[in-house]
């Protein structure tokens, strides 16, 4: 029978709580060595397997590389969750005769070159080393930003200097705060994930609320300066501690497309890539839900901090259950949460208690995601493969992010909504988020049953 887990390739003991753990035993060597694992399915590797380096630190440097991702996802997500802001700005200042789904996209296009660029990251990372790729992202989102600055009278330039430089710089950025994290952590490795994403939910509560002021007090185009300015004085200098503990693979290294024949990271894409495309419908339209409920800008503003400061708060509780209870325990309670809230909360938010109701809830959901998906994919398969799975992974949301929101914003045109004074226009597209919220649920449940039917063939 062929083995299910290899030495060298396994996940953290304590990362799928419930499931069956087994033992290996190292026979080629002569040695007993058993290890408690769980029992996930190992799809044929190309090669022989890798003998097992020195154990993780858990610790130690890693510390450092945590710190230096958490500031550059401080920025990263500083401009994604005050994108809301920032387009209400726009159509308000600038772009007058602009439509929402089309100014959406622009922000749309960033964030889906942002992870849709994982796979080129790694890749030049191998190339470069992290540090100066790290390097290369933050100092293209920077000048991006600074570039937006003289764009904001057109919409193609928008295109350009928000979309695509804040991609580039957001892709590098963002594949690096996620695969570094797999070369120093073990079993902390959820709870590092959590303080890095916390960074970023952090950097879009406390940069949300600075968008409002700014946008009212000086503009909408020295706040893409401040914004610009301000990421490549901080930015900068933290990714010169950026440390590779060990190469991940040969400069001639191919990626293992092969991960996809085991089913249970395939059903974890498939929930990632369909779970994606809800996820920023609330950061960038809830400005729009509460104008229409007959608040003022600075009501909104709150609303989105609100929901930031629980992202930032759900990324860092959600990492250390990851550790604690199980991280497929953990992915599909946030991928449930992320539907309920939608079904439930969103979609009868008529005051404005029950729509801060929501934004906690949802925050609280939405920031696990994006702590709970990438650990989830590192501990199915391993240290060794977790680079290449976490980059594909990534991939794998482009298309949702690139259509998820103008998606939205197309039917609260179409509803009427901009000229709303209630809820109900804005629900065909709280009904679409929650149906992507449900399909992803569903796909995490699959990948958990087939890991159970694994473990009951040994």
């Amino acid at each position: 029978m062929r083995p299910l887990l290899r030495r060298g390739n396994t996940p953290n003991p304590r990362s799928f709580t419930g499931q069956a753990q087994v033992e290996l035993s190292a026979v080629a060597s002569g040695n007993e060595a058993n290890q408690r694992d769980d029992a996930h399915v190992s799809g044929e590797h190309p090669s022989s397997p890798v003998p097992n380096p020195d154990p993780l630190p858990d610790g130690g440097y890693g510390w450092a590389i945590v710190f230096a991702c958490f500031v550059h996802t401080f920025w990263l997500n500083a401009w994604t969750g005050s994108w809301g802001i920032l387009q209400v700005a726009l159509l308000k200042q600038t772009l007058q005769h602009s439509s929402s789904s089309t100014v959406s996209f622009v922000g749309s296009l960033g964030l889906a070159l942002g992870t849709g660029l994982g796979v080129p990251a790694a890749m030049l990372a191998r190339r470069i080393g992290a540090r100066n790729t790290a390097l290369l992202g933050i100092t293209i989102y920077g000048v991006g930003n600074i570039v937006s600055a003289e764009a904001v009278h057109s919409v193609g330039g928008l295109f350009i200097a928000s979309g695509v430089l804040y991609g580039l710089g957001g892709g590098c950025i963002y594949a690096m705060s996620n695969i570094l994290p797999v070369q120093w952590f073990d079993n902390r490795l959820g709870t590092a994930n959590g303080i890095i994403k916390l960074g970023g939910g952090i950097g879009a509560t406390v940069m949300a609320i600075a968008a409002g002021m700014l946008t009212e007090k000086v503009g909408i185009a020295w706040t893409f300066r401040i914004f610009g300015l301000a990421s490549l004085g901080t930015g900068i200098p933290v990714a010169f501690l950026i440390k590779e503990r060990q190469t991940t693979a040969p400069r001639n290294y191919h990626f293992q497309l092969s991960i996809f024949k085991e089913l249970p990271f395939s059903f974890i894409f498939g929930a990632g890539a369909v779970g994606i495309f809800a996820l920023y419908i609330p950061p960038f339209f809830l400005p729009y839900v509460t104008n229409a409920l007959g608040f003022d800008n600075t009501t909104s503003t709150g609303v989105v901090a609100c929901f930031n400061a629980c992202m930032a708060i759900g990324r860092l509780i959600s990492g250390i259950a990851c550790d604690k209870l199980g991280t497929m325990n953990m992915v599909f309670l946030t991928m449930a949460l992320n539907a309920i809230t939608f079904f439930a909360v969103w979609s009868v938010s008529y005051d404005l208690a029950t729509l801060l109701v929501f934004a906690i809830t949802n925050g609280i959901a939405n920031g696990a995601f994006f702590v709970t998906m990438p650990t989830a994919v590192s501990r199915l398969l391993g240290k060794d493969r977790a680079a290449d799975g976490i980059s594909i992974a990534l991939a794998g949301w482009c298309p949702g992010l690139l259509v998820g929101n103008p998606i939205a914003g197309a039917l609260i045109d179409v509803m009427g909504a901009d000229k709303a004074t209630s809820i109900v226009p804005f629900r065909p597209a709280v009904f679409y988020a929650g149906g992507t919220a449900l399909a992803s649920t569903v796909l995490v449940a699959a990948s958990r049953l087939v890991m159970n039917k694994s473990v009951a063939r040994m």
